[in-house]
């Protein structure tokens, strides 16, 4: 299809693709399109990364220029990653797929565990739609996927231990047993604290090492990637930072080398390539911390595991969502409602409130009474001590997936994809996955 590019999730996208449901961006063509789909999420990708030279990206820009892209694409909410991630797998948003946040809410206090148990997903994902087609799959450190059902599973996890490396509990989660020590051996060497820490940008580069490796040993049908040095560097220095640009620069080379890959194995004509991204990022000046005025209203204690709670907010990114320790506590939920109405008023301005019924209407986090979303340029900390309001730097996401810095990108390139394919804004989720699709079970 020249010069539009239809509205699709990256999962309809996927499944036409592989010639599992319709979708595609080729209306007039039937069937598998591709034997070979990788899925490359940027992390904190930007449009303007492909969009504007300014940025060191001769593989994107050529993938734009060649195939399909977006101008933007909407996010979840909150938008942040797990979520997101969990979104292009499905197709469908959080209050369905269930990773409504990027850590599960503790009741008695956070741990620093993540949504990383791919059993917490919900509904059908792609891995498992693959898998039930008889296609192969492989994964290299796509969120939520310990335990997946996938066929070469490096996962996305990590020790709580201090005193554990860079790859530990990635190395335990891996699957089929061996296939980290593999690869390391085969493709990237010894992964390090010096060379797989998200500090440096050599960790994308290693990632693009071993994806290479494992399209073209295995030859997966489905392979999905997850690049996050770009997210990393706008967190720790903001959207224009100097590393934000080198770290885009090694996003850029791992995609480069897997197309490589896929060329120099003479795969390339029947591979497709998708690199979209979870977020935005947006500069901060201030840092909010809700949970503070919770501890004023008598509803939360100054403790790591919260003491004698009833209500406290769960910060995701630059959101917050207010839980109950009594889900029938409705004096809870009006004290703190009333707590953030009586705030000064230049205090009240940084945030709105989103009540239930916007989080149903956005498909996100049933269980919560209410959120915070601040202005962009207002962050959220999780600090029960004062004070309340304090200076920040830096960038981050979480805001209300319409705001134009939280939008990310789409490119679609190789296998399937007409040059000049475009659209000005897409979604990454505007479908429910439909029951069965030519009799293959989709639940």
């Amino acid at each position: 299809m020249t010069g539009r590019l239809r509205s699709r999730s990256t999962t309809v996208l996927v499944l036409g693709l592989l010639g599992l449901a319709g979708g595609s961006l080729s209306a007039d063509s039937h069937g598998r399109l591709a034997d070979h789909v990788v899925l490359i999420s940027l992390d904190g990708l930007r449009p303007e990364f492909y969009l504007d030279p300014v940025w060191p990206a001769p593989m994107l820009r050529q993938m734009r220029l060649e195939g399909a892209h977006a101008r933007g694409v909407e996010s979840v909410f909150p938008s942040v990653t797990y979520p997101s991630h969990t979104t292009i797998l499905t197709g469908v948003r959080p209050a369905r797929h269930g990773v409504h946040y990027n850590s599960p809410f503790e009741p008695g206090g956070q741990s620093g565990r993540w949504y990383w148990e791919a059993e917490k997903i919900r509904v059908p994902t792609l891995w498992e739609l693959a898998k039930e087609a008889g296609l192969k799959t492989a994964n290299l450190g796509w969120p939520v996927s310990v335990g997946a059902p996938v066929d070469w599973n490096v996962p996305e996890v990590w020790s709580l231990e201090p005193d554990a490396g860079p790859v530990d509990a990635t190395r335990r989660a891996t699957r089929p047993p061996g296939l980290l020590e593999e690869i390391e051996r085969e493709a990237t060497g010894r992964l390090t604290g010096e060379n797989f820490t998200m500090d440096r940008v050599t960790r994308d580069d290693r990632v693009g090492d071993a994806a290479a490796y494992l399209l073209t040993k295995y030859r997966p049908n489905l392979m999905t990637v997850h690049l996050i040095e770009a997210d990393h560097f706008q967190h720790e220095e903001g959207r224009e930072g100097t590393m934000v640009s080198r770290a885009v620069a090694a996003s850029d080379r791992a995609i480069a080398q897997i197309v490589e890959a896929a060329e120099a194995a003479g795969m390339l004509e029947r591979t497709a390539f998708i690199v979209t991204g979870d977020h935005g990022h947006s500069d901060v000046h201030t840092r909010i911390a809700p949970n503070v005025w919770l501890v004023e209203a008598g509803l939360l204690e100054p403790a790591r595991d919260r003491g004698d709670w009833r209500a406290a907010f769960l910060v995701t990114g630059a959101s917050a969502f207010l839980h109950l320790r009594d889900p029938n506590d409705r004096e809870a939920v009006e004290l703190a409602r009333r707590k953030l109405d009586m705030l000064p008023a230049p205090v009240r301005d940084l945030f709105r409130i989103v009540d239930v019924d916007e989080l149903a209407l956005r498909g996100a986090a049933p269980e919560a009474e209410l959120a915070l979303a601040p202005k962009p340029g207002v962050n959220v900390s999780s600090s029960t001590r004062p004070p309340a309001i304090r200076p920040d730097s830096g960038a981050t996401h979480g805001y209300p997936p319409e705001e134009p810095e939280m939008l990310t990108g789409f490119l679609g390139w190789g296998a399937g994809f007409r040059p000049g394919a475009a659209a000005s804004r897409l979604e990454l989720a505007d479908i429910e996955i439909p029951e069965t699709v030519d009799g293959v079970s989709m639940r």
